[in-house]
């Protein structure tokens, strides 16, 4: 049966919806006690209506079990099927997405315009690209698949020609034989605590990038400006237009590596300006682990600002945009710095949970070390996730679930169509988490945005929307948080207004929509270069 888990304000709470959901995927990765780095990752999830129903299903990514250094596979990846009033049914095998490999990550998009959302699977070894036919089934193509440590994906349209590139984040080697073995002379030492190696010291891996060519995949990554020869351990990446330009950049955050932004030049050509932005470092001028990421505007200004979680011991970064291309670390001085210090982030996403109108931050937490409270009494294995709670003028309030547990991606939409937004967290070895947002009292409105000179998904329009005195801006993409896909769907909460004056839509073709006195509290769709909507 469902059970609440916390009432966060008076105005929002959260309810644990697994046990009555029927969701009965459990996460496998690798050994229990963690005494290898491919083992603590974990895995994602994606949110997102595969069978075209008008509600959101869910995708789990699995692992395999390590036993003696032998991979052992077990469970495989599961899709279930929304079936209303929080009811999901296990539709794997009749849809054909039940990959048995050691998969780490997941993201959504129609990469071939044909109105059907598509599916791409991060894996330790080839990756795995699915294409929906349209009827509740999927097939395998054999395109963007490198055979590394993929992590995070995102497919977002790099030179503007209508249709999906795909962006690929490499961690590190997973040959085994490479890793210092539990119980050796090479053990790794961290605070004193025999741990896991890595990723310090072990080789990394480049990430990949693959031109979309008339739904072909075409690896691109030099020609692009995209190639790393440092080979950072990346995680997060995210594609958004920091600069507002028009062109959609690229973020990508690294494990102990700086961070690096890629500028877009207009035309599918990238520069890496990490440092010279202030998004590689924190502002101490110090690396960090990073882990999830994202883009949004918390402060209402009409910039995208980025968020980065990180390891314990280490605070999760807030890096505010000033509008001319730089950022700077303001974590401290948005109350964001202390609550993190203890704990290690992964997924996370600006949303407005609260529908007041202004965007809050979700940080799923967990440790890599089981035994890290034998050593440290600041922080524990079993975490709480954590909300920071927007107070309507870019700070944030703290608050945290009362579950414990070690949680990895993090996936964001509206599961029951409500009107607000509902998480859904993986839990490395362990039952997901499904949390029912139920908001009081507040109204909103989401958009659907459906591109026809752009890309089907509109992945990359910006969207403007003057409501109540107050400018919200937000942009479509999918990518982000850690190893997850989240909906598509651009949510805004409204507060006390009941209409929306305005919203102003940039398409990534360029073209404008603008539409006026839309009703409060209901879905639109928005289909590009069609007056009136």
């Amino acid at each position: 049966m469902a059970r609440a888990l916390l009432i966060v304000t008076a105005l929002l709470g959260f309810t644990e919806m697994r046990t009555r959901a029927g969701i009965g995927f459990v996460n496998v990765s690798g050994e229990l006690e963690k005494h290898y780095i491919v083992s603590s990752l974990g895995g994602g999830v994606a949110l997102f209506d595969y069978d075209g129903d008008g509600d959101l299903d869910i995708y789990f990514v699995n692992g395999m079990r390590l036993a003696d250094g032998v991979r052992v596979p077990e469970g495989g990846n599961r899709l279930y099927r929304n079936e209303g009033s929080w009811q999901f049914l296990d539709v794997t095998e009749s849809a054909s997405v039940g990959h048995t490999g050691w998969s780490v990550g997941c993201t959504i998009a129609d990469y071939d315009n044909d109105g059907l959302p598509d599916l791409y699977v991060t894996n330790i070894g080839p990756n795995v690209l699915y294409r929906n036919r349209g009827d509740g089934t999927f097939f395998e193509v054999s395109e963007a698949s490198d055979g590394r440590f993929g992590t995070s994906a995102a497919f977002f349209d790099a030179d503007g020609d209508g249709d999906l590139d795909l962006y690929v984040a490499n961690y590190v080697d997973p040959d085994l034989s490479k890793i210092p073995a539990p119980g050796s002379e090479l053990t790794c030492i961290w605070l004193g605590l025999p741990v896991m190696c890595g990723p310090r010291g072990l080789d990394g891996q480049s990430d990949v990038f693959y031109r979309n060519e008339a739904g072909r995949f075409i690896e691109a990554t030099k020609s692009a400006g995209l190639h790393d020869p440092t080979r950072a351990y990346g995680l997060g990446v995210i594609a958004a237009d920091y600069d507002d330009d028009g062109d959609v950049d690229l973020y990508v955050a690294n494990d102990t590596f700086p961070n690096f932004l890629y500028q877009n030049d207009g035309r599918g050509h990238f520069r890496e300006v990490g440092l010279l932005s202030g998004a590689a470092y924190n502002a101490t001028g110090d690396t960090e682990a990073g882990m999830g990421v994202d883009f949004g505007d918390p402060d209402g200004d009409g910039r995208l600002d980025i968020v980065v979680t990180n390891f314990s011991h280490e605070t999760n970064t807030l890096y505010e945009s000033s509008g001319d291309g730089l950022f700077t670390d303001v974590t401290d001085e948005l109350g964001l710095g202390t609550p993190s210090l203890g704990k290690l982030g992964w997924g996370t996403h600006f949303v407005d949970l609260d529908n007041d109108g202004d965007e809050d931050i979700f940080v799923a937490n967990g440790h890599v070390y089981p035994r890290v409270a034998e050593v440290d009494d600041t922080t524990t294995y079993r975490q709480a996730n954590q909300i920071f709670l927007n107070r309507g003028d870019g700070t944030f309030e703290e608050t945290a679930l009362e579950e414990t547990a070690p949680s990895r991606g993090a996936a964001f939409g509206d599961v029951d169509n409500d009107g607000d937004i509902d998480v859904v967290v993986v839990n490395i070895d362990e039952a997901p988490s499904l949390l029912r947002n139920d908001v009081v009292g507040r109204h909103w409105v989401s958009l659907e945005l459906v591109g026809r000179e752009s890309n089907r998904d509109a992945a990359g329009a910006r969207v403007w929307l003057e409501s109540g005195g107050r400018t919200q801006v937000k942009e479509v993409h999918v990518s982000g948080s850690i190893f997850s896909s989240s909906d598509p769907r651009l949510h805004f909460g409204l507060g006390a207004s009941t209409v929306v004056d305005e919203i102003r839509i940039r398409w990534p073709s360029g073209k404008k929509t603008v539409l006026v006195n839309l009703p409060a509290d209901r879905y639109h769709v928005v289909i590009e270069g069609v007056p009136d909507n």
